[in-house]
């Protein structure tokens, strides 16, 4: 049975346990994006430079109407396509992120919302795991909140453990409104990614590395997201309470 988002009653759980195991989740997510860095041999804060002016002005846009694509698609093929493995959703973005990258940078901008509703998919594919239900509005706003992480090609900053405490003052969003929120975060995320595709000669190699690495950073977000939510609901604990246990957890390895 689905969990609802609250009023679940609360369970034994080793909190010590489980904020470790996701620890470990949000470390792996962090490490991806140097993969995508050594095969282009350059530096993330330098990959936007290298998109066009017009392009850069008009990615906040196109990244909030790929995400209201992305959200229509991946609502509606969850009830024809059952839920994929995390590997297999890996796979098929990384081959998509190759194609996009063989053209360059006009077949990365078609093959964007593409990959977009793929994350999308698999972030929804593991609240379920969780026991939560996709089409419920509150884990619609939470799957898109996901994507509001820094993103794999990004130095941890804080922001990707800020985000997870902030669904309180998103609950009452609406998903247009969420999207205008997550937009802007998600823009910077993706436009590296378009530059990592330009990159000469190696834009294939390119686009199906950092699309590897994008699906297996927004998966293992999901992860630690979703995980948190349920611990949340198992515990009793609040929200941030928890944020703050995994933030000292991840202190003792920095």
């Amino acid at each position: 049975m689905t969990a609802p988002v609250t009023g679940t009653q609360l369970v034994p759980v080793s909190i010590d346990a489980e904020i470790a195991a996701l620890a470990r989740r949000h470390r792996a997510a962090g490490g991806v994006g140097l993969q995508v860095l050594n095969i282009i041999g350059g530096q993330a804060e330098n990959l936007l430079e290298r998109l066009p002016d017009k392009v850069k002005d008009r990615l906040e846009g196109s990244t909030a109407k790929a995400l209201e694509l992305a959200l229509k698609a991946a609502s509606g093929s969850r009830r024809a396509v059952p839920d994929q493995k995390g590997w297999l959703n890996t796979a098929l973005a990384t081959a998509m992120g190759a194609a996009g990258g063989a053209g360059g940078l006009p077949t990365a901008m078609a093959e964007l919302p593409v990959t977009v509703t793929v994350l999308l998919r698999a972030i929804q594919g593991i609240a379920a795991e969780y026991g939560f239900d996709p089409e419920m509005p509150e884990i619609k706003r939470e799957c898109l909140s996901v994507f509001a992480s820094a993103g794999p090609l990004e130095a941890d900053d804080g922001a990707d453990l800020g985000f997870l405490a902030t669904r309180v003052t998103l609950t009452g969003a609406t998903v247009h409104g969420l999207i205008g929120k997550v937009a802007p975060r998600l823009a910077t995320a993706l436009g590296q990614k378009l530059a990592a595709q330009t990159v000469p000669i190696l834009g294939a190699a390119a686009g199906a590395a950092t699309n590897y690495a994008y699906t297996s950073y927004y998966q293992q977000m999901a992860h630690v997201h979703f995980g948190l939510l349920r611990l949340e609901q198992q515990s009793g604990r609040s929200r941030a309470e928890l944020v703050e246990a995994l933030r000292e957890k991840l202190a003792l390895r920095a």
